[in-house]
């Protein structure tokens, strides 16, 4: 690149430093009137400046940003790869499809095959079990780390048991010791979903690192944010090299993108009933996507990946101030306050609120309350999701009964505690709920 060009463009990142601080610094917070959001993207100029150097390259599918981001969040796992996609929830179908390759030979997963996993979640831990014609067998979960209850897990293995497909709910570990037990046990596959459990620690070992493969998301109510975006993690290479040929059109060429001829052998192959040196890049060995990501995003995947430790670090403070403050206040009397699954150090992606009995409140009383006050709320996401519309025709199979699940249906909710909430936010959160208890406790 010439002299010159150089220098234009490092003006304009100069430029889009300056415009940052002047159109993006973050106004003052004025309580009761400001809104406090339950998740939220915390951006700066290096990110903005990444996404406009990214833009410059005019490269605008997966590039070298893409190519950075996946070895350096890799890294942050102790492996040596990993597989950037458009969304959390497209990892997660792929990395179930992974396990559907008949590369795999006798343990591929197959349809009418069984996945344990529970219906408190987010749909998209359990639509791919769907969608490849697999049954969802769901357990219930317990009240206080909102996890899995590991109790009956035993009772819902049969011979069409292929594997578990789990999430770490709103960052707590699930109890990995117990489900690691059972893998091993029944030969089992494990999905971990981890996107909402980036830096959660279980055992002294980063969630993710179990499982035969893992997910993250990327999307902006994340840990970390590129808009749109996910990553499929596994230490087992043959793995990932299914799932890059699921995300990349199902082809069974690894060239990477506008690279030809990187096995030396592009026109020596004979597979299929192909014809013999039929061209590589144009072989498919499997029912594939197209699920990349453009550079665009990669490249604020990789700034917002330097900040990854402070964000983790920033959420626990503001959930265990939250919590200590809860204590302290007397406000557990009216909600289960949520604990860490034993043996773990939870990534928290939200502090999870459980109404104790309606004779105070309802729950939908309590976020009402809370968002007439400019308090953010959401649920746990799907609450029962065998009671929602999607699934009235779908074939699953429940193992004892789902009370736990039914109570976070009806009973539960939770508030923020992302890296954007600070010390003035949790003063006034804390006296809007002592407020609410004052003014709609029966």
């Amino acid at each position: 690149m010439f002299k010159s060009t150089e220098s234009t463009k490092e003006q304009i990142l100069n430029l889009s430093a300056v415009y940052y601080k002047e159109c993006f610094q973050s106004k003052p917070f004025i309580a009761g009137e400001t809104y406090i959001p339950v998740t939220g993207k915390v951006l700066d100029s290096e990110d903005l400046g990444n996404l406009i150097e990214a833009s410059l390259d005019m490269w605008l599918t997966s590039g070298r940003f893409a190519k950075q981001f996946e070895k350096e969040l890799a890294q942050k796992f102790g492996f040596t790869k990993s597989l950037l996609t458009v969304s959390g929830s497209a990892a997660n179908l792929l990395a179930l499809a992974t396990l559907t390759s008949s590369l795999l030979k006798e343990k591929a997963i197959k349809n009418g095959d069984e996945i344990i996993t529970v219906a408190a979640g987010f749909p998209t831990t359990v639509a791919p079990i769907i969608q490849y014609g697999c049954v969802p067998v769901f357990l219930d979960i317990d009240l206080a780390t909102h996890n899995i209850d590991v109790s009956k897990l035993e009772e819902a293995i049969t011979p069409k048991t292929k594997a578990i497909m789990l999430a770490h709910s709103l960052g707590n570990p699930f109890n990995l010791a117990a489900i690691m037990e059972i893998t091993k046990k029944y030969n089992l596959y494990l999905i971990e979903d981890t996107c909402d459990a980036f830096g959660a620690i279980y055992d002294n070992k980063p969630v993710g690192t179990f499982g035969d493969l893992a997910t993250l998301s990327f999307y902006p109510a994340h840990h970390i944010t590129m808009g749109e975006g996910g990553a499929v993690l596994s230490r087992d290479n043959k793995l990932l090299k299914i799932t890059e040929s699921f995300r990349d059109w199902g082809r069974d060429c690894w060239c990477p993108t506008g690279k030809d001829n990187t096995c030396g052998k592009r026109f020596e192959w004979q597979l299929g009933d192909l014809p013999f040196g039929y061209d590589h890049k144009y072989t498919y060995s499997h029912i594939g996507y197209n699920l990349k990501v453009s550079d665009m995003q990669a490249a604020i995947g990789c700034s917002q990946l330097k900040k990854i430790d402070d964000f983790i670090k920033k959420r626990r403070q503001n959930f265990n101030w939250l919590k200590n403050s809860f204590i302290k206040e007397g406000l557990d009397k009216y909600f289960i306050l949520p604990e860490a699954t034993p043996n773990s150090e939870p990534s928290w992606f939200g502090f999870l609120l459980t109404v104790r009995d309606s004779k105070f409140f309802t729950r939908n009383k309590v976020t009402q309350y809370l968002e007439e006050k400019k308090i953010g709320t959401r649920l746990l996401f799907a609450g029962n999701l065998t009671k929602q519309p999607a699934f009235t025709n779908v074939n699953y199979r429940i193992v004892g009964e789902l009370t736990n699940t039914d109570k976070v249906m009806n009973n539960s909710f939770w508030i923020g505690v992302w890296p954007g909430i600070n010390q003035e936010h949790l003063n006034y959160i804390i006296e809007i709920f002592k407020q609410l208890v004052k003014e709609i406790a029966i």
